[in-house]
């Protein structure tokens, strides 16, 4: 699942909403929404994604989080470590390998250090 595939979720279940009814608003198909949802489908279009904010009636704050969201949420990402340290490019390869192994609350440790060090620069 995806940031934006799960915050869908939780903006439906928040409000009773059937996901073959959502589809039904935004005119995709129920199968869609669902990949959408579960991240087997990269992110919406941005014609898609603002359908998905008015269908929610959602303001400021949730729409701009909605848009980040989305931003970050692509289930298929290429990194290019062309050029830099050679530490980038075996933590990519060894990320790519392993990130199915790793625990929810490793994952929560690499991505809260991640964030805090790069939000330092």
């Amino acid at each position: 699942m995806t940031p934006l595939g799960a915050k869908l979720r939780a903006l439906r279940e928040e409000r009773g909403i059937q996901l073959k009814d959502m589809a039904a608003a935004l005119q995709v198909s129920s199968a869609y929404l669902s990949a959408l949802e579960h991240g087997r489908r990269g992110k919406p279009t941005g014609f898609l994604l603002h359908r998905i904010i008015a269908y929610f009636n959602v303001i400021w704050d949730e729409a701009e989080e909605l848009q980040r969201l989305a931003e970050i949420s692509d289930p298929k990402i290429t990194i290019d470590t062309a050029g830099m340290v050679p530490e980038a490019t075996e933590l990519t390869n060894r990320l790519a390998a392993d990130i199915g192994k790793l625990t929810p609350e490793d994952l929560r440790f690499l991505h809260t250090e991640l964030v805090r060090r790069s939000t330092r620069r």
